[in-house]
């Protein structure tokens, strides 16, 4: 969430980049409750240093019947007082959590279409195989019996998709610890604090895209980032530790709500899919390098791979409440004759920091909230996609992406 102080002194900047990520808000709102919550922590902090005064002259013998009256009194006060301050609080804080984070002022404005295009690496293949006929035919995905145990876009890999997958993931692990990355798995599951705090707030009720478990606060990640911006909650980082630089992998379950409209065919669009994580806690002057460098990395990933992509900076309509600013990378399918995203990278600023209490310590004493940057390495799912798409043969086989070779004994094709 962002600061109460920045939203006051910044009101018109805050109103008019929530109402260009499209988020109806109402931001005098904001400040109203918490003018409201200082009055009432004024008059509760007031009625607590009179019960200590009572409490004090009370020590040391009787005390006068008068002096306990008054005491009840204070304490029956009090605890309305309190109840009322807690019910303002409560009010105030989910105000400002519907608050989304400001845009940075590069971002473009508008909606998904308005995204730019900033950089595009490699050939454009004009032909292609549909990844999902091309699976179903050889045997290396199964949607029917995953809809029978699970519903609808859930599945099996098998056979030789399943084991490139796993080199996919060794692969991804490889480039990011050569990068510095710490390699973490990550529970599959958070609290609702966690959930809140990393900011993934729909922007109406309908878009829920987690799945919660009925009768316990716990709901299944959507992605890594959840579960690694929670590591270091309430926690305060020495400066000399920062930036602190993890790489989650984890499996990712999402509703995929809202998604009307996107394209959905086979492995592109599913409810379940595993996903290598790169996220970073930085200091504040450093969030936009970081930003640089896991775009970097994502590239270095694809080029890697020799799939053909994009680089878009994300339009404000189309980034979530924690982003100040996003880039997604579009891979080129041959099959459509399009870009089609592959991963993203977001930098969002204080926002996921401040609801989670992550700060940093500077090496002056001062204590401040810290930044923190995710970006996908690789997302097992459409990575696949975009590899069938681009690797496959006229003949039925699949071309082994030289970068690959060496988790598939060095094998030319499979």
């Amino acid at each position: 969430m962002l600061d109460a102080k920045f939203i006051r002194d910044n009101l018109d900047l805050v109103e008019k980049s929530a109402r260009e990520k499209g988020y109806n808000i109402d931001i005098k709102k904001v400040i109203t409750l918490d003018d409201k919550r200082k009055v009432e922590l004024a008059k509760v902090e007031e009625l607590r240093r009179k019960r200590n005064e009572i409490a004090t002259k009370m020590k040391g013998g009787k005390p006068e019947q008068s002096l306990i009256d008054e005491g009840k009194k204070v304490k029956t006060e009090l605890a309305k007082l309190e109840e009322d301050l807690t019910k303002v609080e409560d009010e105030f804080k989910t105000a400002l959590r519907a608050v989304p984070n400001i845009i940075f002022d590069d971002v473009p404005l508008g909606g998904e279409e308005c995204s730019k295009e900033v950089k595009n690496w490699g050939g454009k293949k004009k032909t292609g195989v549909d990844h999902l006929d091309y699976a179903i035919n050889r045997d290396w995905v199964d949607f029917e019996r995953g809809a029978k145990v699970a519903g609808t876009k859930f599945y099996y890999l098998k056979n030789e998709l399943a084991l490139l997958e796993q080199a996919l993931i060794q692969f991804g692990i490889k480039k990011v610890l050569e990068k510095g990355f710490k390699f973490i798995t990550v529970p599959d599951l958070v609290s609702s604090k966690v959930l809140e705090g990393t900011g993934f707030n729909p922007r109406t009720s309908d878009q829920s895209d987690e799945y919660f478990i009925e009768g316990e606060d716990l709901a299944l990640i959507a992605t890594a980032e959840i579960a690694l911006t929670g590591y270091h909650m309430d926690e305060i980082i020495p400066e000399d530790d920062l930036p602190l630089k993890y790489a989650g992998l984890s499996a990712c379950f999402r509703k995929e709500a809202g998604s009307a409209g996107k394209h959905t065919r086979g492995l592109f669009r599913v409810h379940q899919f595993n996903k290598l994580e790169m996220y970073i806690f930085c200091t504040p002057e450093k969030s936009k390098e970081m930003h640089e460098e896991i775009l970097a990395i994502e590239e270095d990933i694809w080029q890697s791979l020799n799939i053909p992509y994009r680089v878009i900076n994300i339009a404000a309509g189309d980034l979530g409440a924690p982003a100040a600013k996003k880039y997604d990378i579009e891979y080129w399918s041959p099959v459509d004759q399009t870009y089609r995203e592959l991963t993203s990278c977001s930098n969002c600023t204080d926002f996921q920091a401040r609801n989670l209490n992550i700060r940093v310590r500077r090496n002056d004493g001062t204590v401040e909230v810290l930044h923190t940057l995710n970006g996908t390495a690789v997302s097992l799912a459409r990575t696949l996609v975009a590899v069938i798409e681009n690797y496959a043969t006229k003949d039925g086989k699949l071309k082994i992406p030289e970068a690959l070779k060496p988790y598939f004994n060095n094998k030319e094709e499979i």
